[in-house]
């Protein structure tokens, strides 16, 4: 089985970030992944994203019309992808920026309040990492803890001091996705 997930927001959001450590948790579970990052005018404010597709047997191709699940963190991300999202797929949004109804009925869709849950969590930074552990609770691809471990192997040096915090916005994330009903 194949799964495959768009992770967008605006530049500096860290969509490509929670894409990478998706993909780490995943290939460190056993499963096979590709992740394509999206390079260019993104990284000056625009939209960024990347595609990770995890499979349990080799992927054939990493490129992705309609993917089953997104992450949107902005509404342009979702102005862009709601048109995409496979039909009976997933799209989390947050709901802390995107105020608009979703006009799809054949998908499922979760406003998750990212923004809110971060700054409760510590800081603003950790949107992406509230969004992914959103997903992991509606779409259980990796167990949580492989994503824990990924963040403490792959977090840069950097910002070694938003570990926890990350690991408790994983947490927070999917505790509130889980709570809630999907429309």
């Amino acid at each position: 089985m194949e799964t495959s997930i768009i992770i967008s927001g605006f530049g500096g959001q860290g969509a490509l970030f929670a894409g990478q450590v998706l993909a780490y948790a995943a290939m460190e579970s056993g499963k096979e992944v590709t992740w394509i990052p999206s390079y260019g005018p993104e990284m000056r404010g625009g939209t960024a994203h990347c595609t990770v597709v995890i499979g349990d047997e080799p992927i054939g191709a990493p490129l992705v019309r309609n993917p089953d699940c997104v992450i949107a963190m902005n509404l342009p991300s979702v102005d862009k992808y709601t048109p995409l999202v496979k039909v009976g797929g997933l799209l989390l949004y947050d709901s802390t920026l995107v105020k608009q109804s979703l006009l799809r009925d054949d998908i499922v869709s979760a406003a998750v309040p990212a923004h809110d849950i971060a700054l409760r969590c510590g800081s603003h930074q950790l949107v992406n990492i509230v969004m992914l552990g959103a997903l992991l609770a509606r779409c259980p691809l990796v167990e949580l803890p492989a994503v824990e471990q990924a963040l403490r192997a792959h977090l840069p040096e950097r910002h070694a001091d938003l570990l926890r915090p990350n690991i408790v916005a994983l947490h927070a994330g999917a505790a509130y996705t889980a709570s809630q009903p999907a429309v």
